[in-house]
C-alpha cells in the first residue's frame, strides 16, 4: 500500500530502512529537508513504512536525451554498433529544435516521475545541428530548474577539438556551463600500435579543458577489441598533467577483454589519476558480441569490481533510450540497477546503491545523493524491505518525495512520441 504523506511538509517517515541497511530508524522531515535520523521507536508518530526502503533520489551520469525515442522512425538494421552509428546518420536532418524538445523533454518526464532528481547528457556536437540540441539543452535546464538538475557534456571524435573549430566547440561547452567529452576510436588486436596522434590529441583537449577550467567526460574503449586501450593512455595523460578537475570514462568495455596483468596496470592508472568510471550494461549488453545467427559470448561490461576494489569511484547509469544504440529503456534508475544486478553480478559483494545516486552526485559537483540531518528531503519511497524484494519487480508503487513532498507527476504517454514519425515494428521482418 502507498504510504500517504501529509500535505504539510512536516512528518515523520516511521520503521524506514535505509539502502546501506543499518536497521531501521524515524526520519523527520521538516522545511523540505530531513531535519532528524532517529532510531525506530524514537518518532511521537508519523507515516509507518513497515520496514520499506527509503532511497536518496537518483542520478544518472550518462545519457544521450537528443538521440532518444528515434526508434520508431529510424531503428537500428541490425542490432549492430555500425548499425546504430548509420541509422542515427541516417535520423539527424530531422533533429529540429522542435523534435529534440518532444524527445528530450518525455525522457526528463520519464525521469522525473522515477525519482532521478540530476542528470548528465551528451549532446552530439560535430554535426550541423549541434546548435540546435546545445540551445535546447540550456532552455531545458533553465525550465526543469528544480524538478532535474541537468549537466551536458559534448560527444565527437577527439579530432573534433582540431584547429579554430575545435577552440570554437569548447568556448561553447564552457558558456553553456558543460563538460568537455569526447570518443576514442580504437580497435584491433591487442598488439596493434596505439594510432598516431592519439597522444598529440588528448593533450589537445586536456589543454582546451585546462584553460576553460572544465570537467572531462569521455566515452572510452566501447567495443571487445583488446587493440581499444585508450583508458590508460588518458589515465596516464591525467597524472602527467597534473590535471585538477574531475575525468570520467564511460564503458570502457574492452578492459574485460584485455590480458589480467594489462588490466591491473591500467586499473592502478585509472585509480592514480583520480578518475571515474560510469558502466553502462543494459545498452553495451545490447550492442557488444552481436553477430548474425550467434549467441553473445560475453557480457560486454568492464570490470566494475576490480575498479571499486582499487579505490576507483564506479557508477551506473542508463546511456541510450529507445533510440538505435538501445531500443527500450524507461530512464529508470531502479531499473538499471537490477539489471546491472543480474549482469554485473553486484549481489554478493558490499552495497551498490551509491553507484545510482551518492557517486554520480558528486562526480556533477552536486549536493545530492544522501540521506542526512540537513540533506533535501529528496526521497525514493519503496514497500519493499530487502534488496531482494527491491529488485524482485518494478517498484511501481514507489512514492518520489521532492523537497518533502509527495510528486504527483505521472509517467507519460508513450503516445506522445507519436509525433516522432511512425512505429517501424521490425519483429515483424
Amino acid at each position: 500500500m502507498r504510504p500517504a504523506i501529509p500535505a504539510s511538509g512536516d512528518y515523520w517517515l516511521c520503521r524506514a530502512r535505509l539502502p546501506e541497511g543499518q536497521g531501521l530508524v524515524d526520519l523527520h522531515v521538516a522545511d523540505g529537508v530531513v531535519a532528524a535520523v532517529a532510531p525506530a521507536g524514537a518518532a511521537p508518530g508519523g507515516v509507518d513504512l513497515a520496514g520499506g526502503q527509503v532511497w536518496p533520489c537518483f542520478v544518472d551520469v550518462h545519457t544521450h536525451l537528443d538521440k532518444g525515442h528515434i526508434w520508431r522512425r529510424t531503428p537500428n538494421p541490425d542490432g549492430t554498433f555500425a548499425g546504430a552509428l548509420a541509422a542515427v546518420a541516417a535520423d539527424r536532418p530531422h533533429w529540429t529544435e522542435a523534435d529534440l524538445r518532444l524527445r528530450m523533454e518525455y525522457g526528463l518526464a520519464c525521469a522525473h516521475a522515477h525519482g532521478t532528481a540530476a542528470i548528465r547528457t551528451h549532446l552530439d556536437s560535430n554535426h550541423g545541428n549541434a546548435a540546435n540540441a546545445w540551445r535546447m539543452f540550456r532552455l531545458l535546464r533553465d525550465e526543469w530548474a528544480g524538478r532535474i538538475a541537468l549537466q551536458a557534456a559534448s560527444i565527437c571524435p577527439l579530432e573534433t577539438y582540431d584547429g579554430e573549430d575545435g577552440r570554437a566547440l569548447a568556448d561553447q561547452v564552457a558558456d553553456a556551463g558543460g563538460v568537455l567529452g569526447g570518443v576514442t576510436h580504437l580497435g584491433g588486436a591487442f598488439d596493434a600500435p596505439l594510432p598516431q596522434g592519439l597522444q598529440d590529441r588528448l593533450d589537445q583537449l586536456f589543454a582546451l579543458a585546462e584553460a576553460r577550467g572544465l570537467d572531462i567526460d569521455l566515452h572510452v574503449d566501447e567495443s571487445g577489441e583488446g587493440g581499444a586501450r585508450a583508458l590508460r593512455e588518458i589515465a596516464r595523460t591525467a597524472v602527467r598533467r597534473g590535471f585538477r578537475n574531475r575525468i570520467q570514462c564511460g564503458h570502457c568495455c574492452s578492459l574485460s577483454v584485455q590480458p589480467e596483468a594489462f588490466a591491473r596496470e591500467t586499473i592502478a592508472a585509472v585509480a592514480e589519476a583520480g578518475i571515474a568510471v560510469v558502466t553502462l550494461p543494459m545498452c553495451n549488453m545490447y550492442l557488444q558480441d552481436r553477430a548474425p545467427a550467434r549467441t553473445p559470448r560475453w557480457r560486454g561490461v568492464t570490470l566494475v569490481h576490480e575498479l571499486r576494489a582499487a579505490g576507483v569511484p564506479v557508477s551506473v547509469a542508463s546511456d541510450n533510450c529507445g533510440d538505435p544504440f538501445y531500443p527500450y529503456g524507461d530512464l529508470d534508475m531502479l531499473e538499471v540497477l537490477r539489471e546491472a544486478t543480474r549482469i554485473l553480478h553486484l549481489d554478493h559483494s558490499s552495497s551498490w546503491s551509491a553507484a545510482v545516486n551518492a557517486v554520480p552526485a558528486r562526480l556533477m559537483g552536486l549536493d545530492a545523493g544522501g540521506i542526512r540531518v540537513g540533506a533535501p528531503a529528496d526521497l525514493v519511497l519503496f514497500s519493499a524491505r530487502h534488496p531482494h524484494e527491491l529488485l524482485a519487480r518494478p517498484q511501481s508503487d514507489r512514492v518520489v518525495l521532492r523537497r518533502g513532498r509527495a510528486l504527483e507527476a505521472a509517467l507519460p504517454d508513450p503516445a506522445l512520441l507519436d509525433g516522432v514519425g511512425p512505429t517501424h515494428d521490425t519483429t515483424k521482418e
